[in-house]
């Protein structure tokens, strides 16, 4: 893999843009494909909310993706439900033949951050987690679109294939990962892809690649203080083993990225543990460098069980890799974004957003920025997505609307308080118009398709074979079960 193939995509040729520019649905097929998801902004902005009222974690969605499943079944897809492994997954398609244009659509919570839909902090007890990435809104949108885009090409009668992926587990499970995997993608000449977020703007950002894992260290439990001797400390392992990591962190690349919790590490102070457990992320932009970053990590833990008598297993957890932006489809979706124009606050909206901005401390973001279009987004990512391992096998395009209030962080409770209000729903509903405009463009423009096919295969470079970096384990369907 080319860790710096963006670079060729940030300067593609003038014909390719050409192309690009010259695309654009006629007006007629615009204002129809646009009216007809503003017909449908309550059963969306129903279907959105239940999904944040649900809030289910990774591989855990069941009534969240009944839902989205039950939604476009009534709309004339076929949907297969439970592939690559995972039963909460899903395949939805409508129409037939080539090209085939797919959207994701991601549904789950992120575990221990909850809130109501109210503009100070208030948490909602009891509660496993909340939609503080916005998930609800991506697969609503993406639901929105995909009917949108699958009644054009019926009214028209013409030929090709609009799919919904409902991808399951993006906080942490890689459900994109085992889908990619299982070949579900290799039929697929596109993919549409978006993510809530502060701002309005389509992006040819790359991402930072990434694994995890559950170090578990076994030791021998004995009286702490009467037969210390007996006793080999679990929790000294993972101690020694965080300490040689952080020592490690002066030896890496400069963009590299590990944190580590420890999950367990005993119960008592006068038990030693025979069990602790701590569990990793390492991130870099490229993912060979995170396959050799972790052949050191589990060195480590191998010397920290060595030097203090205890053993350790690794389980991998997930892995994805970087995100291989397409300029060709990347630069029709900002083109789109920018006749779609962004959206106004009502009076009440400006209120309630005015409180949460209070809490944000982001100068650098204005209120108002909800109405304008921003440039495209070309700086490193210094997150990690699933959506990796699909671009680099399909050409795969993402843009994000302002869907919190700007200055709202991904995973913060003023991402879940305003996704659960009609600011939330504005920005979904730009996204599924954008979605759509995009996919109608590609469906009547094969030259399109053709130089973002050609633009993904330039920058896979030759003899390249995909290789998930979570290897070949089978879906780690119980992780957010697990201590």
């Amino acid at each position: 893999m080319n860790l710096f193939a963006v670079n060729r995509v940030l300067a593609l040729p003038g014909f390719f843009l050409f192309l690009i520019f010259a695309a654009c649905v006629n007006a007629s097929e615009r204002d129809e494909l646009i009216q007809g998801i503003d017909a449908r902004y309550d059963e969306h902005q129903d279907i959105a909310l239940k999904i944040w009222d649900l809030s289910e974690l990774g591989y855990l969605e069941v009534q969240s993706t009944a839902l989205l499943q039950q939604k476009l079944s009534e709309q004339g897809f076929r949907v297969e439900s439970g592939v690559a492994g995972i039963p909460t997954s899903f395949v939805a398609q409508a129409g037939s033949g080539k090209p085939v244009i797919a959207f994701l659509a991601e549904f789950d919570a992120l575990p221990g951050i909850t809130q109501t839909a109210a503009p100070v902090r208030e948490e909602i007890p009891g509660k496993a987690g909340g939609q503080a990435c916005g998930h609800h809104l991506f697969g609503t949108a993406s639901l929105g679109a995909a009917v949108a885009v699958q009644q054009w090409l019926k009214s028209n009668n013409l030929p090709g294939t609009v799919r919904v992926y409902g991808t399951p587990a993006e906080e942490g499970g890689s459900g994109k990962v085992y889908m990619v995997r299982a070949g579900l993608f290799d039929d697929v000449d596109a993919v549409l892809s978006w993510h809530p977020g502060a701002v309005n703007r389509a992006s040819v950002a790359p991402s930072l690649a990434n694994r995890s894992a559950r170090f578990n260290f076994h030791g021998v439990s004995a009286h702490a203080a009467g037969a210390p001797e007996k006793a080999r400390s679990a929790l000294d392992g993972v101690e020694a083993f965080n300490y040689m990591v952080n020592l490690m962190r002066e030896h890496v690349p400069q963009e590299t990225r590990i944190h580590y919790v420890i999950t367990s590490g005993g119960h008592a102070p006068n038990v030693v543990p025979d069990y602790a457990q701590a569990y990793y992320y390492v991130r870099h932009p490229d993912p060979e460098q995170v396959r050799q970053i972790w052949q050191r990590i589990e060195a480590a833990a191998q010397g920290a069980a060595s030097g203090t008598g205890t053993t350790v297993d690794v389980e991998i957890m997930h892995g994805n890799l970087s995100l291989l932006p397409n300029r060709v489809i990347a630069d029709r979706m900002q083109a789109n974004l920018t006749s779609l124009g962004g959206f106004n606050y009502s009076s009440d909206e400006q209120t309630f957003a005015e409180k949460i901005y209070a809490t944000l401390n982001a100068p650098e973001f204005e209120l108002g920025s909800e109405a304008k279009i921003n440039d495209m987004e070309i700086d490193l990512s210094m997150g990690s997505t699933d959506v990796g391992d699909v671009s680099w096998t399909v050409p795969t395009a993402e843009f994000t609307t302002a869907t919190w209030v700007p200055g709202t962080p991904a995973h913060s409770w003023q991402a879940i308080a305003a996704g659960g209000t009609s600011i939330g729903i504005k920005g979904m509903q730009l996204a599924a118009k954008t979605l759509a405009l995009t996919a109608v463009d590609l469906f009547e423009n094969p030259e399109m398709l053709q130089a973002a096919k050609a633009e993904l295969q330039e920058s896979q470079g030759e003899n390249y074979e995909y290789s998930p970096l979570l290897g070949d384990r089978e879906p780690a369907l119980d992780y957010r079960l697990k201590p």
